[in-house]
């Protein structure tokens, strides 16, 4: 897996914090920041499909 380095704002990754952990929904940043861009993709491409940029299926 490659390893990415961004930067994030403080107040956006205080909002992230709230999510990760033993109380939240993810077990660390890594796993709540793959599951944000796998559904931002996945949103993109449903909106693709509706403009017509691509095909319906697995994109």
């Amino acid at each position: 897996m490659t390893k990415v380095s961004v930067e994030i704002p403080d107040e956006l990754l205080a909002d992230l914090d709230e999510h990760v952990g033993d109380d939240g929904k993810f077990v660390n940043r890594s796993d709540a920041i793959r599951a944000s861009i796998r559904k931002t993709l996945d949103r993109l491409d449903e909106i693709d499909e509706r403009q017509g940029r691509i095909e319906g299926g697995d994109a």
